[in-house]
């Protein structure tokens, strides 16, 4: 893997605008986004990959029988184009998948651009690429990008006690997602309370800020 560089992404006078959280499945993202809502000042929304997944139809969903921990989506005919689970954890997308995604981060930078601050809860399964695409997509916003590491056994473990994550997701992604992607701040989430990495994120937008 590619290591990870935390040389600065972005830098601005105004305040961070926007905090992109990248890292694989089960790294701890979630529970470190609601954490920064509870002690960042002002309004955040949290939005991500999740979210765009749980608008899609249906059709464009595939996912292998064998890919799912516990929840799975209702019975449904698949078309091709969207994004697919494979039971091994791999995760393949389609150029319907490509047009609505590209849809979605410029509705982001929308939002961003009104005003309102986001915390983005991502997966990168393009690495440089899609921080790229993302970058472009809020040019003019003051962004912190951090990275979300964790040990692959804890991972593991936490993808079966949720039980609604794709089977082999972690094991997938880990290193993917963080190849050629250049970070403000990398945070480990294996053993550290979510709370005390975003006192330390926070620590960093405030720092960013000012």
């Amino acid at each position: 893997m590619e290591r990870m560089s935390t040389e600065s992404a972005a830098s601005s006078d105004r305040p961070v605008e926007v905090i992109v959280l990248n890292g694989a499945s089960s790294s701890g993202k979630t529970t470190l986004a609601v954490a920064l809502q509870d002690i960042l000042e002002g309004s955040w929304l949290i939005f991500g990959i999740d979210t765009l997944i749980s608008a899609l139809p249906l059709k464009l969903l595939n996912m292998h029988e064998d890919a799912s921990i516990g929840a799975r989506p209702r019975e449904h005919e698949v078309t091709e184009g969207g994004i697919a689970f494979g039971a091994d954890g791999e995760i393949t997308v389609g150029p319907e998948f490509e047009r609505l995604e590209a849809a979605w981060l410029n509705g982001l930078a929308c939002i961003a651009a009104t005003g309102t601050r986001l915390i983005l809860d991502e997966v990168f399964l393009s690495g440089a690429l899609s921080q790229g695409r993302l970058r472009r997509s809020l040019a003019g916003r003051n962004v912190a990008w951090i990275g979300v590491t964790c040990d692959a056994d804890v991972a593991i473990q936490r993808e079966r006690v949720r039980g609604d994550r794709v089977v082999g997701g972690f094991e997938r992604q880990f290193t993917r997602v963080h190849e050629g992607v250049h970070y403000d701040l990398v945070v480990d989430t294996t053993s550290r309370p979510a709370n005390e990495i975003a006192q330390q994120i926070a620590a960093h937008v405030l720092n960013s800020s000012s």
